[in-house]
């Protein structure tokens, strides 16, 4: 049949003229015109509905709504910037609406931190959060909120149960809508009132970092002799004041590689602060002011949500909130101002256990069984991992971590934020009614975790700072390598007695500060540990405080944007190396001549923080290598690249015997580098366009389109050791991307309520399509500030919520 129709279609008998002009096996154009209309339109209906469930996520400015549980109406009144002004009548009112608050901008933030800390990121992100989540499940952190939270008073519970209600009304008011990432993972699950506990558990464990040093320091223990591990981790010999084993090197390489390392899912990088004060005498203002700008990853939206709330008889509140939890974490009330630095005490400790048979472990008294349980992980897109959980008298085994655990050591690693009876959240709570810095030192004996610098200023006059967090007592040991866990030579005795924590209220220089330093002399009453960053930044932050007889917010506002290095001018010195290296040709010779000639401010639009810190990443990398350290195993800090750069040649033994041989490698290996990417004239390049301050949303950040989306980025100035603190990533294609700083700027003024300076780094909302998604960065960038006043200038939306 075919055979015999094809001579009358080749002759166009039984065609016409349009079949003529359209050879078989191709459809007409009109057809074709069709065909791609009809595709057209598909594309555009499917793009609006995509559109519209979008829409349908994005939060309301004006809305009356009813909340119930409320004992009366609470008015919202929103600014230009999305920032709340909550009135209400009472604590539990205010509560019950920042939760409704915090989940109508911020519930996909929330719930990664719930999940995060519960070990569940893997049921919605698969198998690339596996590392973090069998961590977190091994440490147990959602048991152990949850037995706080029926531990802590009737009054802190009531609170806490309070907000969780807020945030489930808008839940169960939106479903699946209650952010744009719900439409594809489904509504979420209720809000409990212990959830947010779990958000101090997560900043207890990643702002006490020691243990992860002791597994790092065993491991190289078995590489390097005694003096060198020390020069990796110099003793901080500062003041810290303005006035004044045998283990197997396998089994911890293998352990080390297990657990989650930032940028990894569900970490953070380490973790920096500034915050300081000034009394009377030293303001302008003739009452005390405080600045505090904590550091910590880089995210889109920011960990920090701006909020004022304002009660009868003249109670208030205005600062920073973290979504998640109930409370006021940085800011002021209407008689006191409070921030906080990490203290970086050692409140962390790793235990060599010794296995009695399969099931107990030795202990003093005799064998004893390890206490078990099984947790079954559910991953997206996988089969669910099962793992068992054992636990010595000291804490959870780290070493299971490890897929083939040696059969005859185990560690196991004790932390105070693991201990029972965690009642943090009650002190936060006796925090925020405090009205003097007397009683703000009492609510900080309730902060249990984490080990913080709690600094203070009152409307009386009075200035402080106060130690947060339970401290250990042990038997033996410094806190920096493993220790024996099975003969009780090392154990826990107990804690520091809080009145013997060294805390200061009044000195007579009248100023206090902490960059997450030394927070006393090294022969301090109480031993708080054996290793602190370096006080670079203390020292700027104190010479501009003297500079200047009186403050006010303003000045407080730029001290914290300085980004002058103190490191770097002392590496710039009259007798440094630096001056005695050879000018070689070309590049190499204008870069080194830019750095000689250098006042050490490291300023985005000039070349020389790139050179410095392009420099530093290859001279720690080249004294590593020569010292024989593993690649990847530890970050060289400031003291270490000092001691190389010692014009006595003191770190000879990283330097192949020549220190001023391996800093010029370092350098001409650097600008090189520099120069491919940049051109050949280093005085052209900037440090500011390749140090780019990146906020990444956690999860679409993997997706190429929504990624670049959903990603807000500023080029800015500083790096590790300013003020203004810029953390680089040091490694990967981006290695000067700027990962880690101030979310968060606050000054108070104590002189007067409405006086509360600040800003944050994103935006108040976590919705990539709301207008407060990224509105305030380019404030941030600039250096600019919001006052949290009592009444925003200029209101842009007004929410009731009735009984």
């Amino acid at each position: 049949m075919v055979l015999s129709m094809m001579p009358d279609t080749l002759s166009g008998g039984a065609g016409t003229a349009g079949d003529r002009r359209h050879p078989p096996g191709r459809p007409p154009r009109r057809r074709i015109a069709r065909l791609l209309r009809g595709l057209l339109l598909l594309l555009v209906l499917l793009a609006a509905g995509v559109g519209g469930l979008l829409w349908a996520t994005l939060p309301a400015s004006d809305a009356t709504l009813r909340l119930d549980g409320l004992s009366a109406p609470v008015t919202v009144t929103l600014d230009e910037h999305g920032i709340p002004r909550i009135a209400a009548l009472t604590e539990a009112d205010a509560a019950m609406a920042l939760g409704w608050l915090h989940a109508r901008d911020r519930l996909f933030a929330m719930e990664l931190m719930r999940r995060g800390a519960a070990g569940r990121l893997s049921e919605i992100a698969g198998p690339a959060t596996l590392r973090s989540d069998r961590f977190t499940r091994t440490l147990g952190l959602a048991h152990r909120a949850e037995a706080d939270f029926a531990a802590l008073p009737p009054e802190t519970r009531g609170l806490l149960t309070a907000y969780a209600a807020g945030v489930n009304a808008w839940i169960a008011a939106k479903g699946r809508f209650a952010a744009p990432e719900f439409l594809a993972l489904g509504a979420p699950e209720p809000w409990r009132p212990a959830d947010s506990l779990l958000w101090a558990k997560v900043m207890g464990l990643w702002l006490s970092g020691n243990w992860r040093g002791e597994i790092e320091r065993a491991r190289l223990a078995a590489i390097l002799p005694e003096a060198r591990l020390r020069e990796l981790w110099p003793e901080d010999a500062s003041a810290g004041r303005l006035d004044l084993a045998g283990l197997d090197p396998g089994h911890l390489a293998r352990l080390a590689a297990a657990l989650p390392r930032f940028p990894g899912p569900g970490t953070l990088p380490a973790s920096a602060s500034n915050a300081w004060t000034v009394g009377p005498a030293r303001s302008a203002s003739g009452a005390p002011l405080l600045a505090s700008d904590p550091h910590l990853g880089f995210q889109a939206p920011i960990l920090w949500y701006l909020v004022r709330i304002d009660m009868p008889g003249g109670r208030m509140l205005a600062g920073a909130t973290s979504p998640g939890v109930p409370l006021l974490v940085i800011g002021r009330n209407a008689d006191l101002a409070w921030g906080f630095t990490t203290t970086g005490s050692d409140t962390q400790d790793v235990f060599i256990e010794r296995p009695a048979g399969p099931d107990a472990y030795e202990t003093p008294e005799g064998p004893r069984p390890f206490l078990t349980r099984e947790e079954v992980i559910r991953v997206r897109g996988a089969a669910p991992v099962t793992l068992r959980v054992r636990e010595t008298r000291h804490g959870p085994v780290i070493s299971d971590l490890d897929e083939t655990p040696p059969p005859d050591r185990l560690l196991a690693v004790a932390m105070a934020n693991l201990a029972p009876g965690d009642s943090a959240a009650a002190g936060l709570l006796a925090l925020n009614r405090a009205h003097s810095v007397a009683e703000a030192r009492s609510a900080a004996a309730l902060i249990t975790s984490p080990p913080q610098n709690l600094m203070l200023a009152d409307r009386a006059g009075h200035i402080g700072m106060v130690l947060t967090g339970r401290v250990p007592l042990r038997r033996a040991g410094d806190g920096t390598l493993p220790v024996p866990g099975w003969d009780g030579s090392h154990d826990w005795t107990g804690w520091v007695p809080f009145d013997a924590l060294p805390h200061l209220q009044d000195p007579a220089s009248g100023l206090i500060a902490n960059a997450n330093n030394r927070p006393a002399p090294p022969d301090g009453p109480v031993f708080l540990g054996r290793d602190w960053p370096e006080d670079w930044r203390l020292r700027r932050i104190g010479e501009r405080l003297r500079a200047v007889p009186r403050h006010d917010a303003e000045g407080f506002a730029a001290i914290q944007r300085d980004t002058v290095s103190t490191f770097a001018r002392s590496l710039l010195g009259p007798d440094s190396l630096l001056r005695h290296l050879p000018r070689p040709a070309g590049a190499v010779g204008s870069a080194l001549d830019l750095l000689r000639a250098w006042d050490g401010d490291v300023r985005a639009d000039r070349p020389e923080g790139l050179i410095l810190n392009a420099w530093l990443l290859r001279l720690g990398e080249l004294a590593l290598a020569a010292g024989g350290v593993p690649a990847d195993s530890v970050t060289p800090r400031a003291g270490f690249l000092a001691l190389v750069l010692a014009a006595d040649n003191r770190g000879a033994a990283w330097c192949g015997g020549d220190c001023a041989g391996l800093a010029a490698r370092a350098l001409e290996a650097a600008v090189t580098g520099l120069a491919a990417a940049f051109g050949p004239d280093p005085a052209a390049w900037r440090w500011g366009s390749v140090h780019v301050a990146r906020f990444e949303h956690p999860v679409l950040r993997s997706l190429p389109l929504l990624g670049r989306w959903t990603t807000l980025s500023a080029p800015v100035g500083g790096d590790e050791w300013t003020v203004a603190r810029a953390g680089i990533r040091g490694a990967g294609p981006a290695p000067f991307t700027d990962i880690h700083g101030p979310g968060l700027r606050l000054v108070a003024d104590l002189a007067e309520p409405d006086r509360t300076l600040a800003v944050i780094a994103t935006g108040q909302s976590g919705h990539p399509l709301a207008a407060h998604w990224g509105d305030l960065l380019p404030l941030w960038r600039d250096g600019g500030m919001v006052t949290l006043g009592r009444l925003p200038g200029r209101p842009r939306g007004r929410i009731t919520l009735n009984p």
